[in-house]
């Protein structure tokens, strides 16, 4: 009898899977061989969340009603402290009822809102650099991408007639523009004139701007006003916004996020999360909401300000130390670097640093075609194995 063969979907041809993904499995093996990688290249912060807000969620999770299915729409109690929130903080007034969306982290996001507003071969907008999962979603779901460019001469902000231009095009049917301030990876800060353009873009066009802004919390140099596309007038009638605690808040692997937008918009969502998943733990539903509602500015000024700053101090030396230059007005838990012109490409930089100086760092190229002349370290290590990476290098340098 003959053996079948099998076949993957057709979908999975126009995707790779997760730089990361795969370069952890790398560094797993480096490390079993004893070379003891320090890491400098994933954004997942090291520090826990507030000790309230754990024991929130630790007394919750003993409470026997606590383990059954939840709402999709999440429990009013968070709702009702995403909008406080976003009252407190962005002075933006939502309707916990309607304009406000939980969800398990914003990568689940992104699938959900192109499921409800992009059919098949419709076009989305994705930065050129930016965060790799707006394409490779957008390719799983038969979407047609289009990059728009992002360059340090134009301080990553959006280039607005290479955006007339594209949507301009007769042949393209563009639904969604992906915009992500403060900017990762660049850490290029969040311009309440760029916010109004974009709203103005998605006015005129009638495409749908969905800004990620999980990252305007991270304040190293702390001079950044907290900003919100939502800020502007009109926004919410034509914009979408991620916002998330996993940076925040220091809850990565809790998997809270939110959406907010107008009530149409959610609805259209919610019809697709409503077929695809539940809701989240309750548990872990009341204690985000805790933490939204009960940290303090003192908290935030010391997990958020103080001890990103004197990370980034100790990153600064190690881009200096490798020859690369920085703006140092960027933001966020990152700092990015342009490799020196006599480096032909940044892999050669890269991989020379994970193999003599045994620290991974990210290569620019990761976040699209405008990254691939830098790299990319994340400040979500301790400050004493942020150290020793310098001294690594310093004497990789010396070699």
């Amino acid at each position: 009898m003959e053996k079948k063969t099998f076949k993957p979907a057709d979908r999975l041809a126009n995707v790779q899977e997760y730089y990361f993904s795969r370069k952890l499995k790398e560094v797993a093996r480096l490390n079993a061989e004893g070379q003891d990688i320090i890491s400098l290249a994933i954004g997942s912060p090291d520090m826990p969340p507030s000790e309230h807000a754990i024991g929130v969620l630790c007394n919750e999770a003993r409470k026997a009603s606590a383990h059954g299915y939840q709402p999709t729409i999440g429990i009013p109690e968070l709702r009702q402290a995403m909008a406080t929130f976003y009252n407190r903080w962005y002075g933006v007034e939502l309707d916990p009822s309607s304009e406000i969306q939980p969800l398990i982290g914003s990568k689940e996001g992104i699938l959900h809102a192109t499921l409800a507003f992009v059919n098949p071969g419709d076009t989305v907008l994705v930065p050129n650099p930016g965060y790799p999962t707006y394409t490779s979603l957008s390719k799983l779901l038969g979407a047609n991408v289009v990059s728009y460019d992002l360059t340090e001469e134009n301080g990553w902000q959006p280039d607005f007639d290479q955006l007339e231009e594209i949507v301009n095009c007769k042949s393209l049917n563009c639904k969604i523009l992906w915009s992500n301030y403060p900017h990762m990876p660049t850490g290029a800060p969040a311009r309440r004139e760029t916010y109004e353009r974009l709203v103005q873009f998605a006015q005129r066009h009638g495409i749908v701007v969905v800004n990620d802004n999980p990252y305007s919390f991270i304040r190293p140099d702390s001079p950044h006003a907290l900003l919100s596309i939502l800020q502007i007038p009109g926004a919410k009638d034509c914009c979408i916004e991620f916002n998330s605690l996993s940076k925040s808040h220091n809850m990565p692997g809790w998997r809270v996020a939110m959406l907010c937008s107008n009530a149409q918009f959610v609805q259209w969502i919610l019809k697709v999360k409503t077929n695809v998943e539940n809701g989240t733990f309750r548990a872990i539903q009341l204690a985000a909401a805790d933490a939204l509602t009960n940290t303090s500015e003192e908290w935030h000024r010391e997990m958020n300000t103080n001890l990103y700053a004197r990370r980034r101090f100790i990153a600064e030396e190690i881009m200096t130390t490798l020859g690369c230059r920085f703006d140092p007005s960027q933001t966020g838990m990152f700092l990015w670097g342009r490799i020196p012109n006599e480096i032909e490409k940044v892999e050669d930089l890269t991989e020379r640093v994970l193999h003599e100086a045994r620290v991974f760092i990210a290569p620019g190229f990761i976040f699209g075609s405008n990254g691939e002349r830098y790299v990319r370290i994340s400040l979500c290590a301790k400050e004493e194995k942020m150290r020793e990476a310098l001294e690594r290098i310093k004497q990789m340098k010396k070699e």
